[in-house]
């Protein structure tokens, strides 16, 4: 269950802002996310789905979760689930997107990258 969550909470932490977005971007709409964990015991991958709204990310079941996609496709996000802490850093394209993410349960450290593709 530690391991579900805090990969939850790097999902949601890794696709975000450089700046804040004012009006429809080109990345708006459904994203399909898969994480990696490269260092530290977290569950290997995981997949993932948010959706950019003018520019802001969101996903409907998490409430401590703050991203943003700048214009340029610059993106960065940062999530709190109880004591789990992530966020990440990227870059999204027309259709695909890439970036690293950190995280936290407790004392137990992870990190990795991450993917995105757009959901149809």
């Amino acid at each position: 269950m530690k391991k579900h969550l805090i990969a939850s909470a790097l999902c949601c932490g890794c696709l975000a802002l450089a700046t804040a977005a004012e009006a429809r971007t080109s990345y708006d709409g459904p994203w399909s996310l898969v994480f990696v964990t490269q260092r530290g015991n977290c569950d290997p991958t995981y997949t993932f789905s948010v959706n950019v709204t003018n520019g802001v990310v969101s996903h409907p079941n998490l409430v401590k979760f703050r991203g943003y996609v700048a214009r340029s496709g610059a993106v960065r996000a940062s999530v709190t689930v109880h004591e789990k802490y992530a966020s990440g850093v990227g870059r999204l394209s027309k259709d695909t997107g890439r970036g690293t993410w950190t995280g936290h349960a407790g004392a137990e450290r992870c990190s990795g990258y991450w993917t995105a593709q757009r959901s149809q």
